[in-house]
């Protein structure tokens, strides 16, 4: 019988669960990519065995310990099981989403020089109709629904490493590199961040695997989860939530409410984390009384702060009495620094200028520190002045894949900078502005989108763009890429000043894989100029 007390190894993460006698049901949205005949529904030491496949298919694909596997595929949870397996082999699985543009993906697999890349068939079609071909940049690829034979062995599929037995699992020391995830990628090629054993699994996974009350799963839970699977937030939810032996693990793969719509009626979660653009997407989804969010006790966002609306509408749906919304603030480099829980009350008053969302909470008891430092003197600033946040944490990740100059730039000591721009009050709160790189010269385009959500329900989405020799550009997103002029300006009087709006859809904005605004990508699409008011140094 397995005697850890937390979730510690990646690898055989699945086994040390079906030891401890793990009853949990897995329910998903659509069937495994690498395990179709599954079904929609396995348990724990079914998930195991995949793993277990999976090690046998990246074995005989020549993986072996220290390589760095990179899988880039469809959105789905094969992603955690396919990382499991790299690593029950000694390898470093880098998950890099399917969402990123060819050359994008191009430049980390480059940085990466993976002994593997595991892939679909959409994905490298795609990328060739761009004239990019990903399977040069590693030493071998496994196309999971590939077909036909290569002569060079170069490209492999499943019937290549069929029937082939894995070696024992190999356990890393703690503080040697686990994982990769890469950042989001807002402001341009994103970073890959390295996390180990000690900063993943014991202190983000460890932090989640504890009976918190409000947080923590429960036996009669339906744990449920809508996000990208390639994102690091990933591995922490899974192990975390698994070890607390929940009734079900519920896994939706997409934001596409002709697949989520009925897996959530099937399954109806007790509690959900999903990304903000898939919570806006669904927000009108939530006020008909069909919706299948009636048992939700707790929401949980952790990839950017909401807009106070959308988290009013979720709240109000469900009929649990007294439902709670989990905001955390953090980042791939730090995991969660600061949480804030928010009721039907907190958000029953509209703050106007100061929306709700942006106070972001207080930081995580004994396990992170903030101060904030003028951005010039890097002296700090006194509580209630907007400053450059700061974070010291144990989970701060070990460094960024083939970009080390960029990441020693960001530590001071022991102190890692966030590249936020924040308050903290008295009281050690924080009120997030704005990303440094997007910093306006009055007020914060974060609050400034806020607030037109706010005010004005026909806008789904309001990216605020800083212009460094002019008013900011704000770009509004409406279901009929129309915008009443007047409702808009009288929305916005109070506000700072900015250009004229420019009007456009939900699907015409770039998005990342976390469902945020590729804010360069569409300041490029716009015509803008590259630089902003903001320097960009810790981006």
């Amino acid at each position: 019988m397995t005697l850890f007390t937390k979730p510690i190894h990646l690898g055989t993460l699945f086994d040390d669960l079906t030891e401890r006698g793990s009853g949990t049901a897995v329910h998903l949205s659509r069937p495994l990519d690498i395990a179709p005949g599954l079904g929609q529904d396995l348990d724990v030491p079914g998930a195991a065995a995949v793993v277990r496949e999976a090690a046998d298919w990246l074995a005989a694909a020549g993986v072996r310990p220290g390589d760095r596997v990179a899988i880039a595929k469809r959105n789905h949870w094969d992603y955690v099981l396919l990382s499991c397996a790299a690593a029950r082999l000694g390898a470093v699985p880098a998950s890099l989403s399917a969402h990123l543009e060819p050359e994008t993906l191009e430049a980390l697999l480059k940085r990466l020089d993976p002994a593997l890349l595991v892939t679909d068939a959409a994905l490298v079609a795609a990328a060739r109709g761009t004239g990019n071909d990903l399977t040069v940049h590693a030493a071998r690829t496994l196309v999971l629904d590939g077909a036909g034979e290569d002569p060079s062995r170069r490209v492999l599929v499943l019937d290549d490493v069929r029937g082939s037995t894995a070696p024992p699992p190999r356990r890393p020391p703690v503080e040697a590199p686990l994982a990769i995830m890469h950042t989001s990628g807002t402001t341009g090629v994103p970073k890959l961040v390295t996390h180990s054993t000690r900063t993943l699994m014991r202190r983000l996974a460890g932090f989640e695997s504890h009976r918190w009350p409000v947080l923590g799963s429960r036996p009669d839970d339906t744990v449920t989860a809508a996000i990208s699977f390639a994102h690091g937030r990933a591995l922490a939810w899974t192990a975390g939530v698994l070890w607390l032996f929940p009734g079900a693990l519920s896994v939706v793969s997409t934001a596409d409410w002709a697949e989520a719509g009925p897996h959530l009626g099937r399954h109806r979660p007790t509690t959900l984390e999903a990304q903000p653009s898939t919570f806006v997407r669904w927000r009108d989804r939530a006020r008909r009384e069909d919706a299948p969010f009636d048992r939700v006790r707790l929401y949980v966002s952790t990839f950017d702060a909401m807009h106070p609306s959308t988290v009013r509408a979720f709240l109000d749906t469900t009929g649990h009495r007294r439902p709670v919304w989990m905001q955390g603030w953090g980042q791939s480099e730090t995991g969660p620094l600061t949480f804030r829980f928010l009721t039907r009350r907190s958000l029953a008053a509209r703050d106007g200028r100061r929306p709700t969302t942006r106070h972001l909470g207080h930081p995580v008891p004994t396990r992170t520190r903030l101060r904030a430092v003028d951005p010039v003197t890097m002296r700090p600033v006194p509580a209630g002045v907007p400053g450059l946040i700061f974070c010291r944490t144990e989970a701060l990740c070990l460094g960024y894949v083939g970009e080390e100059g960029r990441w020693r730039s960001k530590m001071v000591g022991e102190w890692w900078n966030t590249g936020d721009i924040g308050v903290l009050t008295r009281t050690g709160g924080v009120r997030l502005v704005d990303r440094e790189v997007d910093a306006l010269a009055e007020g914060g385009c974060l609050e400034i989108e806020d607030v037109v959500d706010e005010r004005l329900p026909d806008v789904l989405e309001c990216v605020v763009l800083s212009v460094p020799d002019g008013p900011p550009v704000p770009v509004v997103a409406t279901r009929s890429g129309r915008l009443d002029t007047l409702a808009w300006y009288d929305a916005v009087a109070d506000l700072p000043e900015m250009a004229a709006p420019v009007v456009t859809t939900w699907d015409a904005l770039p998005r990342t894989g976390t469902g945020k605004v590729r804010r360069s990508v569409l300041r490029d699409t716009l015509g803008l100029r590259p630089d902003t008011r903001g320097t960009g140094r810790w981006t």
